[in-house]
């Protein structure tokens, strides 16, 4: 299909494009990161769910502490937290998280957390536009709590997650699992070249607004 053809095109060209020219801004992060507290520079995150279900692993520069997702779930000290984190649909806004540092609160506001996912995108595990990625827990824990949106889900899931997407520059975390998995699943049935470069260009305003959070 033509579309896939050039939509993934775009995504290397694009990718390795950015990388070049963002490449100073990656090492003032990484030395951000690395000099305001202790850990890696990139997130030990838990795999993701990508196409077909494959899970990979999603590159993003550390915005939490070290251990944050064992943290959360081991920690008694978070486990109030916890609770309020799996109320709130596995999302929870940046200023209520005791984990994040202060570098991080940063990088999530503005969203360059993220920029490590060209990576992701350069391996074929991603696209610069298309659903957001799900953590494998997450998507379980969802599914049972909304087993309604099971083919929803498996629509979505039959294409590659991307860097943004249509539920990224909708609201992001005010919007509940249900209307997300109806806002990707309706992207993946109306998907296009010129949808892609509306939804890319919509990002920059949505991350202005500091939806990146």
């Amino acid at each position: 299909m033509w579309y896939f053809f050039l939509k993934r095109v775009v995504d290397i060209t694009l990718s390795f494009f950015g990388i070049l020219v963002l490449s100073p801004l990656f090492l003032i992060i990484a030395m951000a990161v690395k000099c305001s507290s202790s850990g890696p520079i990139f997130a030990d995150i838990p795999e993701r769910v990508g196409k077909n279900r494959k899970v990979f692993k999603m590159y993003k520069f550390r915005s939490m502490i070290e251990n944050a997702h064992e943290e959360l779930r081991r920690n008694p000290k978070y486990r109030e937290f916890y609770n309020l984190y799996q109320k709130g649909n596995f999302k929870i806004k940046t200023d209520q998280d005791p984990r994040i540092t202060a570098v991080g609160k940063f990088l999530r506001k503005t969203s360059l957390d993220e920029l490590p996912q060209v990576l992701n995108v350069l391996k074929g595990e991603m696209s610069l536009v298309g659903p957001r990625a799900f953590h494998v827990d997450e998507l379980e824990a969802q599914l049972k709590n909304f087993p309604e949106t099971k083919k929803l889900v498996k629509e979505f899931l039959g294409i590659k997650p991307g860097i943004t997407g249509p539920w990224q520059v909708s609201g992001r975390s005010s919007i509940d699992f249900p209307q997300r998995v109806a806002i990707d699943a309706q992207y993946a049935k109306n998907r296009s070249i010129f949808y892609d470069l509306m939804l890319m260009l919509k990002t920059i305003p949505a991350v202005t607004r500091g939806e990146g959070s």
